[in-house]
């Protein structure tokens, strides 16, 4: 047993300490930990993204309905102010013939008049059912929203302000003025 069993031991001095073992997982618990608060960091980000998305989406479904109601109520707007033309001119054609004369004139013609005031009614009811109704502005308040005064009329009878004559008359669709009502107002009155 001589030398052919020698044992191989490590000098002391190159023995590895394990304190370095010890500070391997110190600096991966440090990394693990600003690790942790960079992705909840990141995770408390994409949150306010998703939140902000979220109610952007919610507003643009809000907006799209208002829209969409706007369209289904004023849509025919434009159309709708094209053909009161159409309603003035019925009224003209029934004005034209005062009520005084029209006892003088031959049945065949009143019944004409009367069908123009009938269709005059059954579109102005027409226009009624798209929202289109007219401005009763005839002793209202002047309202500069729903009325357009073309001139004043001096008259102390009634309030400083007040509507005295309806030259055209005015028309709303929905809450909104689709043409306001040409006026005349008096003035001279009391302060009303």
């Amino acid at each position: 047993m001589s030398d052919d069993k020698k044992t191989e031991t490590t000098p002391p001095d190159q023995i590895p300490p394990q304190a370095d073992e010890a500070e391997a997982p110190a600096e991966t618990a440090a990394e693990a930990g600003s690790e942790l608060e960079a992705l909840r960091a990141e995770a408390a980000s994409l949150k306010d993204k998703l939140l902000r998305t979220l109610a952007d989406m919610e507003n643009m479904r809000r907006r799209t309905e208002k829209e969409v109601a706007d369209a289904k109520v004023y849509g025919v707007a434009n159309f709708a102010r094209e053909m009161l033309t159409f309603a003035d001119n019925l009224r003209r054609a029934v004005e034209s013939v005062p009520p005084a004369a029209r006892e003088a004139l031959d049945q065949s013609v009143v019944t004409l008049i009367e069908g123009v005031e009938l269709t005059e009614r059954d579109f102005l009811s027409r226009l009624g059912r798209f929202g289109v109704k007219r401005i009763e502005a005839q002793g209202q308040r002047f309202d500069p929203n729903q009325h357009e005064a073309l001139f004043e009329i001096p008259d102390e009878s009634v309030p400083n302000g007040t509507v005295a004559q309806v030259v055209e008359p005015g028309y709303l669709i929905g809450e909104r003025v689709l043409r306001p009502a040409k006026v005349g107002v008096a003035r001279g009155g009391p302060k009303g």
